[in-house]
């Protein structure tokens, strides 16, 4: 049987004070109504394993990796899209077309499918949430492309 277990909390949970980093961690597995949570304590606020724990150990609370690439916002994604849909800049082409790519890995678009108008094919997607339908024009892009369009879009978000 396979278990996921949730990274450190960001609050001991006896005292509710922030786990600082490079502190020691006291971690438990414990057995709520048939789940597994973790409950992580600092040294002040632990007192030993809980009764229905499963497991526990102790850690040190991880450094902040200040470098670690920020999560993109769907949402934002999705707004910075439809502002290209309605703009119908045949220069952005390649840009929406990666976003769109983008946007149907993060599951925020759906491939409805797609039609050929003069030996040039085009995607038909919608919006999870109803928006669209939305036709782009199938770039037929190289990796290296693709790869140099998304770290423009990367640049252009983190901002």
């Amino acid at each position: 049987m396979d278990y996921t277990v949730k990274p450190i909390g960001a609050k001991c949970a006896a005292t509710e004070i922030e786990l600082e980093p490079g502190s020691t961690c006291h971690s438990v597995l414990v057995d709520q109504d048939g789940e597994i949570l973790r409950l992580d304590f600092s040294e002040d606020g632990w007192s030993g394993p809980p009764e229905n724990s499963i497991a526990h150990w102790q850690c040190q609370v991880p450094q902040v990796d200040l470098n670690k690439p920020k999560p993109l916002d769907t949402d934002a994604l999705m707004t910075c899209f439809e502002q290209l849909e309605e703009d119908a800049n045949p220069g952005q082409d390649k840009f929406k077309y990666v976003l769109a790519l983008l946007l149907l890995q993060k599951k925020r678009l759906r491939l409805e499918g797609s039609h050929f108008e003069d030996e040039v094919e085009y995607l038909e997607l919608t919006g999870i949430h109803g928006e669209g339908p939305f036709r782009v024009l199938d770039q037929d892009l190289t990796d290296q492309e693709i790869a140099e369009l998304q770290q423009s879009l990367n640049s252009e978000l983190l901002r």
